[in-house]
C-alpha cells in the first residue's frame, strides 16, 4: 500500500497546465462530476453557495472558441492572427472547460469580493482534485470574459469569471520555487 497523501503534498505540486500540453484523450463526465462535487463543499460566508459552473464539452467547446475569436475580432482595434487562431483553438484542445461564475447574493448580505473568494475556493478545491486524479488545469481569465453574458444564459446577478481548462497529459510538469513563508509572515 502506497503512503497515504496529505493535502499540504497535493497543494504543493499544484500547478497549471496549459492547453498545449493536453492530449486528445477525454475527460469522463464522472470525472467531471467528481471536481464538481468538490467544488461544492468551498467554504461559504452565509451559506450563500455562490458558485455556479457551465460545463462544455465536445461541440461545445468549438463553439466557445468560435465565439471568443470572433469577439476578438470585434472589439480589438488591431487584431493579431495569432491571437484570434490561439482563441479559436485553445478551447478544443481541453477535455473539458468548466465557466467559472459567480451569482451574486441578491440580498447583497455580503461584500462581493466575498463571494468571488467563495468561487476562487471552489475553484481550489476542483484544482486539488486534479491533482490527485493526474488530470491537468488551468484557470484563464481572458479580456473578454465580460462579454460572456453574450454566450452564456447568465441570471441576474450572475457574473462569468473564468475558464477552468481541463485536460489529461502525460509530459512532467516542472517543479516550482517559492518564496519563503517567513517572509511574508509578521508575528506579533
Amino acid at each position: 500500500m502506497s503512503k497515504k497523501t496529505m493535502v499540504i503534498d497535493l497543494i504543493r505540486e499544484r500547478r497549471s497546465v496549459f492547453p498545449d500540453s493536453y492530449s486528445s484523450e477525454k475527460i469522463s463526465k464522472e470525472e467531471l462530476e467528481i471536481l464538481l462535487e468538490a467544488a461544492n463543499w468551498a467554504p461559504t460566508h452565509k451559506r450563500t453557495e455562490p458558485w455556479r459552473f457551465k460545463v462544455l464539452r465536445g461541440k461545445s467547446l468549438e463553439k466557445l472558441g468560435a465565439f471568443l475569436a470572433a469577439k476578438y475580432v470585434e472589439v480589438v482595434e488591431k487584431p493579431k492572427q495569432f491571437k484570434i487562431n490561439k482563441l479559436k483553438e485553445n478551447p478544443t484542445k481541453a477535455g473539458a472547460i468548466i465557466a467559472i461564475c459567480m451569482q451574486r447574493d441578491e440580498k447583497e448580505q455580503l461584500p462581493e469580493w466575498e463571494e468571488i473568494a467563495a468561487t476562487a475556493m471552489a475553484v481550489q478545491n476542483m484544482w486539488l482534485c486534479c491533482v490527485e486524479m493526474g488530470l491537468g488545469a488551468y484557470w484563464s481569465s481572458p479580456r473578454l470574459i465580460s462579454y460572456m453574458d453574450e454566450f452564456f444564459d447568465l441570471n441576474k446577478g450572475e457574473k462569468c469569471l473564468g475558464f477552468f481548462y481541463v485536460g489529461k497529459y502525460s509530459s512532467p510538469i516542472p517543479a516550482i520555487e517559492r518564496g519563503s513563508i517567513e517572509e511574508k509572515t509578521v508575528w506579533l
